[in-house]
């Protein structure tokens, strides 16, 4: 008689209860590919009308035969490129002393390699960056002075990358930050009706996180992936989120498929979500069934500490067949992903994993 056991009874005897548990092998465990294969499809995070150029953008390489690692780069390309963006690269927002530190993060399933930057400085496109430190060094990880002057020995150009959208955001957070301290207007205006507001036709800020990851498998079954950002925004100078954490924000397996990781890197790395979700797609799971296991994995953790938290994330994830999945913690809005195929553009919604009531 065949036995069948509960969710949780099936997640303590894969991956432990401890988060180090997870990292141990599935062993028993064998991916198969479920029918034909959609290939090549390429996918972001992005859904905005960047998200879609980026995926046309991708869609070429692919289409004329070109590899996942190129159709990744240059569709990432496209989203760092873009100066309204203020959650990724050139327009991103900068760190709490009015500074753009860009993370990103690439990995390559055919030969196992990957490459990434953290804290990077006056370059737009730190994709491009993080892919040579992949194909040209022993090394995953560069951060700081030397991701930047490995960037200028390869001919990258260094620019400013704040916008003056994002810098009037960035002194609008200084001056909101306390009403104790001595920025904005000065104290004998500051409660009269008839004072004038600098920011008065400016809008709120508009996000605290944001990233975007791009994953494709060309036409060869082989599959790459990049994530990329400029970080939470006001951050310490010098943190590093998850983005250029391999495992954290993004992990790509040759024989099962990838996954990449937007929202608060502290919990995406404790957590090493993107290779938990690709453990979870080894086991037999679906994309879209693996997104919402780590959803759930990471608030039973913060539960045992404190039962009313809850993080927010986005999760997404494809797998060896074409198959794709979207979770978002919690909202009211559903979670969308852009993905690109032989079929045409299309947005794929996801779920929420913990809805607002």
């Amino acid at each position: 008689m065949k036995k069948t056991i509960s969710r949780r009874r099936f997640f303590n005897q894969t991956i432990g209860v401890s988060a180090g548990a997870m990292i141990l092998p599935l062993t028993g465990f064998k991916f198969q590919d479920k029918g034909k294969a959609i290939r090549p499809v390429i996918i972001t995070s992005h859904t905005n009308d960047t998200g879609k150029n980026a995926m046309e953008t991708g869609w070429e390489i692919l289409r004329n035969g070109g590899s996942a690692v190129d159709a990744v780069e240059k569709a990432v390309n496209v989203i760092e490129l873009d100066p309204e963006d203020t959650s990724v690269g050139y327009g991103g927002l900068p760190n709490e002393d009015g500074v753009v530190q860009l993370d990103s993060s690439f990995m390559d399933g055919k030969t196992y390699s990957a490459g990434a930057v953290g804290c990077l400085e006056n370059i737009k496109t730190p994709s491009s960056v993080a892919k040579l430190v992949m194909q040209h060094t022993d090394h995953v990880l560069l951060v700081g002075a030397g991701a930047l002057a490995f960037a200028k020995a390869w001919g990258f150009r260094e620019e400013n990358l704040l916008t003056e959208k994002a810098r009037k955001i960035w002194l609008r957070w200084k001056e909101d930050l306390s009403p104790d301290d001595d920025w904005g207007v000065p104290e004998h205006l500051r409660n009269l009706k008839s004072s004038t507001s600098y920011w008065k036709d400016f809008p709120e800020v508009e996000h605290h996180y944001g990233t975007t990851n791009v994953i494709a498998i060309d036409s060869n079954g082989d599959i790459a992936g990049c994530t990329s950002t400029s970080g939470l925004s006001f951050k310490i100078n010098g943190r590093v989120g998850d983005s250029p954490i391999i495992g954290a924000g993004l992990y790509v397996d040759n024989e099962i498929g990838a996954a990449g990781a937007t929202g608060r890197g502290e919990d995406v790395i404790k957590s090493c979500a993107s290779y938990y979700i690709v453990l979870m797609m080894k086991a037999g799971r679906t994309p879209q069934q693996a997104c919402e296991d780590a959803m759930q994995m990471i608030a039973d953790r913060y539960r045992k500490v404190n039962p009313d938290y809850l993080p927010v994330e986005k999760f997404v994830a494809i797998n060896k067949s074409g198959e794709t999945g979207c979770a978002m913690m919690k909202g009211t809005r559903k979670p969308a992903m852009s993905v690109r195929t032989e079929n045409g553009y299309n947005k794929q919604e996801g779920n929420i994993v913990f809805p607002d009531k």
